[in-house]
């Protein structure tokens, strides 16, 4: 495979405390008590967000990729360059002035992840950062996490858009993945759907989770989903839920949306041919086989289940290793959930990874999936 990623946006240092696996609890107010000691095992120390987890996974997949993000000149900061060197990829910047962003994952067995976040050099990342060489002898850039990154939103995003177009004018095909966004922090005040407006028109592939987006697209349903406590992609019609929000994506301009709905599974829509041909061209996409599709993709069952952290941002890059291999969008996106599944059997992004070739061999083999609404 010899068409050359940027995986660029988030990237920070993931400090996961390990709970004691032999209970499980359901109310988190059962175990964070003030005054309380808690017996914890090792903590798993890693890199993450977008740049490390989808683009240490791409490489990972054989893909031809270059990491860039920014961190700080600091012991965090070192420790994520070190672990950076290891996997032999290059583009990190260093910011002199900033503290390198980290994430506490609160991963409480039987408890959805709570992160503790700092964004750090993260928000001082523009659209000048990635350079026009790098453009120049790229076929995908691969942005994540916007709302963890204040200049990438402010201002309408008009930083954002401006990287994308950039991109586009070059003949690159260009990929978003969003984050959770605090509601009462900046990004959650930005208005969402005027940056979405104007990103959109130069994404080819948007690949945010269903919560992400409800949040920044259809405020009052978010609200009545998460007032009902648990699961929000537990309670959710697929095609009804989750295909309105893309038809909304599919107005603004972009060209091929997948929808990462948790244990629900995966919702996946494209554009038709003439929106379709306006993807990237050194992606060399078949626009035929990519045309007017529409599907939901299920969960396959977990061996086991130790953390979701970057889950999706592995599927993510399955996902786009599949596009690169000219699969189709039902592989693409079944390969997607195939790669979830496996890397939430360990406690990092990485540890439970997959080659797509023996994800492939499982499923034909009959890999039991989960059934969807």
């Amino acid at each position: 495979m010899n068409k050359r990623v940027i995986a660029a946006g988030h990237i920070c240092l993931d400090i996961t405390p390990v709970f004691p696996s032999e209970k499980t609890y359901y109310r988190l107010d059962e175990l964070l008590v003030p005054g309380k000691l808690i017996q914890m095992d090792s903590a798993q120390v890693h890199t993450g967000g977008s740049v490390a987890n989808t683009g240490l996974a791409l490489k990972k997949l054989g893909v031809d990729v270059t990491l860039m993000g920014k961190v700080g000149r600091d012991a965090f900061g070192e420790m994520v360059r070190n672990i950076l060197e290891q996997h032999r990829v290059a583009g990190l910047l260093v910011d002199p002035d900033g503290s390198t962003s980290y994430s506490v994952v609160l991963a409480v067995p039987g408890i959805d992840r709570i992160f503790l976040h700092n964004p750090g050099a993260n928000d001082t990342f523009s659209n000048q950062d990635v350079p026009e060489q790098a453009l120049e002898e790229a076929a995908l850039l691969h942005f994540g996490y916007p709302p963890l990154m204040r200049r990438m939103y402010q201002d309408g995003g008009v930083e954002l858009a401006a990287l994308f177009a950039r991109a586009k004018a070059k003949g690159v095909a260009t990929s978003l993945d969003l984050a959770a966004v605090d509601p009462k922090s900046q990004a959650g005040q930005a208005d969402w759907r005027e940056i979405l407006s104007r990103v959109l028109p130069h994404t080819d592939f948007f690949v945010p989770s269903f919560e992400e987006l409800c949040f920044m697209l259809d405020r009052p349903k978010y609200d009545r989903l998460a007032a009902q406590g648990g699961d929000m992609t537990g309670q959710l019609d697929l095609r009804r839920d989750a295909g309105a929000l893309a038809q909304t994506l599919m107005d603004m301009g972009c060209k091929v949306v997948l929808i990462k709905c948790g244990a629900a599974g995966m919702y996946y829509r494209t554009a038709e041919e003439p929106v379709v041909k306006q993807i990237g061209a050194r992606l060399g996409l078949c626009c035929a086989q990519w045309a007017g599709r529409e599907g939901i993709q299920p969960c396959f069952q977990a061996d086991i289940v130790r953390s979701g952290t970057g889950a999706g941002d592995v599927s993510i890059a399955a996902f786009l290793a599949a596009v690169l291999q000219g699969k189709t969008p039902e592989q693409c996106v079944r390969l997607a959930a195939a790669e979830g599944a496996c890397s939430v059997a360990a406690y990092d992004a990485l540890g439970g990874l997959k080659p797509l070739e023996e994800l492939e061999k499982r499923i034909q083999a009959g890999w039991k999936t989960k059934e969807v609404r």
